[in-house]
């Protein structure tokens, strides 16, 4: 059986054998670890230490870069919020501030048992409590009138009105983070309690949290028409506008930022390894095709990612155990391929630097000691006898 690689298949692969001979701390890299492990199943030893690529790395991204290489797929810090943006931004937003209040520091009032299931005497008597909680607040007593509502909601807590109506007395008083902590809780007993959805708009507008006031406001007049709400709405939806136009703008911004400068670190790394596709050229036997390109056009890359096929690795293998196995591969595509790859690189020789290589593969197989390979060429055959002298044998063949 004849040698299944070519001269020029021999010539390329004597490349990367001869990178390995010069710097077999090569092998070290995980993608030829089948390459290290083959090489110490036969004795040989792989020094400890990373290979260093004297310029741009003759197999591509997917193999160890070299320490000044741009490292584009290394996570980077966040950068910091641009202060100057933030600020022009800010000045840029005038709102209408009228009529907000400082918060209010009030301690939270007892929103009752939630588990608690009241009795119909205590659901009578919470009624009779709202009574007279709503009488106060007609007359102004809001205090009263809070005082009240917190009878009503320890004897009945589920009823999400009482919670409402305790908020609105709450405003009164300009306490708008207590209104927003009942109001709160009306909502989680009952998510479409208009009154609620009224209230803590009208306490979000007292500390100027317009957008939240808008939307608030705006589910009120949704859910039960209200003229005092539908004119609460009337009066943040400017602010509320505004900030929502500016916050568009500024991400647009930010967009606009942070594409300017990913383009421009594209930019840089594209400089860097135009540069370091010059530097290597013509260093350590590689030629000018192309980074990663040998002798003969051979382009290391894809050997390389040839070589790193686990099923290609598992062929090697397998035909390290048994040389006569090569049969199996003649019509695999992918070693078909890997031969079309080496084809035209015009080199030749053994396998140097792989210490303890097998004795040999069928047909002479690179850097076998067998048939084909390194072995001295057959003299030529003797001109014929022209003596009329009779052979003493004559071969016919027949063995």
């Amino acid at each position: 059986m004849g040698l299944p690689l070519s001269p020029d298949d021999l010539k390329k692969l004597k490349v990367f054998v001869d990178l390995c001979s010069g710097s077999p701390q090569i092998l070290n890299m995980p993608q030829l670890s089948f390459v290290k492990d083959f090489v110490e199943k036969f004795g040989g030893k792989v020094p400890e230490g990373e290979f260093k690529f004297p310029g741009a790395c003759p197999f591509g991204a997917s193999a160890s870069k070299p320490d000044n290489a741009p490292k584009e797929d290394v996570p980077k810090k966040e950068e910091p919020v641009d202060e100057e943006m933030e600020s022009e931004g800010e000045s840029e937003l005038e709102l209408d501030m009228d009529g907000v209040i400082e918060p209010d520091n009030e301690p939270s009032q007892p929103m009752g048992d939630e588990t608690k299931i009241p009795t119909e005497e205590e659901i009578n008597q919470a009624s009779e409590y709202r009574g007279q909680a709503a009488a106060a607040f007609s007359e102004r007593e809001f205090q009263e009138s809070i005082d009240l509502y917190t009878k009503a909601i320890e004897l009945n807590p589920g009823n999400a009105l009482f919670h409402a109506k305790r908020g609105q007395a709450f405003l009164k008083l300009n306490k708008p983070n207590a209104c927003i902590r009942d109001c709160d809780r009306a909502l989680e007993l009952n998510c479409d309690s208009a009154a609620a959805y009224k209230f803590r708009g009208r306490a979000h507008r007292l500390l100027g949290n317009w957008e939240d006031a808008a939307k608030d406001l705006r589910q009120a007049c949704k859910l039960d028409f209200d003229e005092d709400a539908d004119e609460w709405l009337r009066e943040v939806t400017p602010n509320a506008k505004k900030i929502e136009q500016h916050r568009i703008k500024q991400e647009r911004k930010r967009a606009e930022k942070e594409l300017k400068k990913r383009q421009e670190r594209v930019r840089r790394t594209q400089e860097a390894n135009e540069k370091a596709r010059d530097q290597n050229k013509g260093r350590s036997g590689f030629g000018e095709s192309g980074p990663g390109a040998g002798p003969g056009g051979l382009n290391f890359q894809d050997v390389l990612a040839a070589l790193n096929d686990p099923e290609i690795a598992a062929a090697i293998a397998d035909i390290s155990g048994n040389p006569a196995n090569v049969e199996k591969y003649k019509n695999n595509p992918k070693i078909a391929k890997l031969i079309d790859l080496m084809k035209g690189s015009g080199l030749g020789g053994g396998m140097p630097g792989f210490p303890g290589f097998p004795g040999g593969f069928p047909g002479g197989f690179p850097g076998a000691g067998g048939p084909g390979a390194n072995a001295a060429p057959e003299p030529e055959p003797a001109a014929p006898k022209t003596s009329s002298q009779k052979p003493d044998f004559v071969d016919d063949g027949l063995d």
